[in-house]
């Protein structure tokens, strides 16, 4: 979620919880499809009142299966999740599928393109769709993602689907937000080895080659076993499998359920899962907290206050100061005007 614009580093969303907020907190509790999808576009849109949703809501997230699934544009990520879906509801599940889409050019918001693939699903009071705009964030997800998928865990959803907008080879983004990784490979697009030394293919945790009707589909699920084994691993840890579908058919949707089933037991037992809950808490802090700087330096900038923050970027333009030396000095007078505003609340 973007945080909001403030003169201080350490600021928060002043006054007491609105009451609709807290109204609104309540019903996605309870189950309201109507206001769970409410509460995504407060948190599309950011500010005060989505932060203050966000934190009324996370006591009661943790309870949710997160699974990403990702790969490349054209891989079947969709009709992947789609099938997946299906078979969770026959389970007894109830699903949340994310669909991170590509940003429209003209509006900044999703293009809905999953939404379109997974149309047979809307009719299930078991499963929500939500689709969420990039608007220009890189690593396949949006920033608003992370609160998303806690939104939809707070409303009760057992499994969680998050499906990335088609990385390229260095877009991991879902690690930090998935327990579970599906990277979906199809036959036929271009060099796998060097798909795995870019980075993708290492953080799956279940790999899928999809569309495995096709001519060749065999020799990519080798290839693939076959690099795995290359892969440093020590005793006892999980060994991704490498598993044939063809999701438009419904064909091995099954197994990889059930390996995702497997996958989140073997994280149990070990502690893998906890570990890796950490991991992905630290992340999104460290990216709140990185986006709450660039946010107070910039208002600080362009703000009424901002006469030496602008001299300092005129001079970086003039090259008269390095960029590094500049964003330390905006950064020590951020610093300086927050430990003043903090000063302020402590005497007033």
């Amino acid at each position: 979620m973007d945080a909001p614009v403030s003169g201080a580093l350490l600021s928060v969303p002043t006054g007491a919880m609105s009451s609709d907020v807290e109204s609104l907190a309540t019903q996605i509790v309870e189950g309201s499809t109507r206001a769970l999808a409410r509460g995504l576009t407060w948190v599309e849109s950011g500010g005060p009142r989505a932060e203050a949703l966000c934190a009324r809501l996370y006591p009661h997230t943790g309870r949710a299966q997160i699974v990403g699934v990702t790969g490349a544009p054209g891989s079947g990520k969709s009709t992947l999740a789609r099938a997946l879906a299906l078979v969770a509801r026959a389970r007894g599940r109830t699903v949340g599928i994310l669909a991170v889409d590509p940003s429209s050019p003209f509006s900044g918001g999703a293009i809905l393109g999953d939404r379109i693939r997974m149309s047979d699903l809307t009719l299930d009071p078991g499963v929500f769709i939500r689709s969420m705009a990039t608007r220009g964030a890189l690593g396949g997800l949006s920033r608003a993602a992370a609160d998303g998928v806690d939104l939809m865990d707070a409303a009760g959803l057992g499994l969680i689907l998050v499906e990335t907008v088609g990385v390229g080879q260095d877009e991991v983004d879902v690690m930090r937000l998935a327990h579970t990784i599906i990277v979906v490979s199809v036959p036929g697009l271009g060099d796998d080895v060097q798909a795995l030394k870019a980075g993708v293919l290492e953080i799956a945790d279940v790999h899928v080659v999809n569309k495995a009707d096709r001519e060749g589909a065999d020799r990519t699920v080798a290839e693939l076993r076959s690099m795995l084994t290359l892969l440093p691993t020590l005793e006892g840890t999980w060994i991704p499998p490498v598993l044939p579908a063809s999701a438009a058919r419904d064909e091995g949707i099954e197994a990889i359920a059930d390996a995702l089933d497997s996958h989140v037991a073997y994280q149990k037992t070990s502690g893998e899962l906890e570990r890796r809950r950490r991991r992905i808490v630290t992340a999104r802090v460290l990216r709140i907290a990185q986006d709450l700087v660039a946010e107070t330096v910039l208002a600080g900038a362009l703000g009424p206050e901002g006469a030496s923050r602008e001299s300092l970027l005129e001079r970086v333009a003039r090259r008269e100061l390095a960029p590094h030396a500049c964003a330390r000095a905006l950064l020590a007078q951020a610093a300086s005007r927050a430990s003043s505003t903090t000063e302020g609340d402590v005497v007033a």
